[in-house]
């Protein structure tokens, strides 16, 4: 039976069946699920959803009677299945924020790009996968995501156009362990999603270097080649004793999408696994927003919007649950205030995906640059707000990187 109820009346043991609001209004990305941590219902009540539906015949009731009617229930409610692990989810720790996570970030990093390097490397020349370097690099990642989940995305999209093959793998490896937590995973499937990650793009150790740095456009000879490669890197993982179905999964289908015109197998939505559809996402985010030898990345913000527009490509509940995992205004992206401002995102706020910390740099009002003010736009004595996204290159500034980084 389900009731409708105020979200001051919910407790820990709860089957929450629905939040009344807006996805972008509360911090879970599940519709239906059992409340179990104090954490979660202290979030839940400091967000802005006023009313929730629970269903008492796989929870708790309210401690009071409640004179709420009760609502039936929907004979079928259409979602992207989710695995559901019989371990218990993830319990993020202690957070830091970018700027203090930025200097372990750029350690995993610099020792990621070389391991990855050495990984394609010993592919190429026939070798298995080094599971247990991969798996450290992953618990690495992982560890720093948790502490914070911007930090070492925002810097490893800053990679050079020469090192995109590797380090696009490792950007995917974060963005897939951040989607990942905000999907409410298990710690074990979090690494699955990472190893995933990180082992998508393998089978372009089998294509050339001179075709994947080309900077112009590709034939269409070289073009069919590139797009060997999920069919090529299933292959060369399965050959090299690699047994995980999501990282086996994610390496062969993350070119796949929902209406069925992806590659190689063309599946549809209800034809292609969660992780694969994770893989999507996060392939194509870290591939907009990078510097290719042929073409500049887009700014992290007008990224996702573009990608919004793209619903052909992916799924919808898993790109809400991404754009969430990496905040509407993702940190490096550009944004205008109500006061006339321009300034870069450099932090998430804990508390608003609309309200981050930003870096105030310039005036629209006499186009020029100010100085230098960080503000937390989720404070309560804060009265400038987001109106916008904003493109650099239209207002001729070109340093946004270093402002932020």
């Amino acid at each position: 039976m389900l009731k409708v109820i105020s979200t001051k009346q919910v407790r820990k043991g709860m089957f929450i069946h629905e939040l009344k609001g807006a996805w972008i209004d509360h911090p879970f990305w599940q519709k239906a699920f059992i409340l179990e941590e104090a954490s979660d219902l202290k979030k839940l009540q400091a967000s802005s959803v006023k009313e929730v539906v629970i269903d008492i015949a796989k929870g708790l009731d309210v401690l009071e009677p409640d004179l709420a009617p009760a609502i039936e229930k929907p004979s079928e409610i259409k979602s992207t299945s989710i695995p559901v692990s019989t371990q218990e989810t993830a319990v993020p720790p202690m957070r830091v924020s970018a700027l203090e996570e930025q200097a372990q970030a750029k350690k995993i990093i610099n020792a990621s790009k070389k391991a990855v390097t050495s990984m394609f490397h010993e592919v190429r020349m026939g070798k298995a996968v080094n599971q247990q370097v991969a798996i450290k690099l992953v618990d690495d990642i992982a560890a720093s995501v948790a502490r914070n989940e911007g930090a070492l995305i925002s810097l490893v999209r800053l990679k050079n156009k020469d090192d995109y093959t590797y380090m696009h793998s490792v950007a995917v490896c974060a963005l897939m362990v951040s989607l990942a937590r905000e999907l409410g995973l298990s710690e074990a499937e979090i690494r699955q999603a990472g190893m995933a990650g990180l082992l998508h793009d393998i089978g372009k150790a089998g294509i050339s270097m001179g075709v994947l740095n080309k900077p112009g456009a590709l034939t269409d000879e070289e073009f069919t080649l590139v797009k060997e490669h999920p069919q090529r890197g299933y292959v060369m993982l399965t050959q090299g004793q690699v047994t995980d179905e999501a990282a086996l999964d994610v390496c062969l289908h993350h070119h796949e999408k929902v209406n069925g015109m992806g590659y190689p197998h063309q599946l549809k939505a209800e034809e292609i696994s969660l992780f694969a559809k994770m893989g999507a996402v996060c392939d194509v985010y870290d591939a907009v927003t990078s510097n290719r030898p042929y073409k500049d990345g887009w700014e992290p913000g007008v990224s996702l919007q573009r990608m919004a527009q793209w619903s052909e490509h992916f799924d919808d509940t898993v790109f809400k649950a991404f754009v969430k995992s990496i905040g509407i205004y993702p940190i490096g992206s550009m944004v205008k205030l109500k006061s006339g401002r321009l300034a870069v995102v450099v932090d998430q706020s804990s508390t608003s995906l609309l309200s981050p910390i930003v870096k105030v740099f310039f005036t629209t009002k006499t186009k020029s640059r100010i100085p230098v003010e960080v503000l937390d736009l989720s404070k309560q004595n804060v009265q400038d707000s987001i109106v916008g996204h904003e493109d650099p290159a239209l207002w001729g500034i070109h340093d946004i990187r270093d402002i932020w980084s």
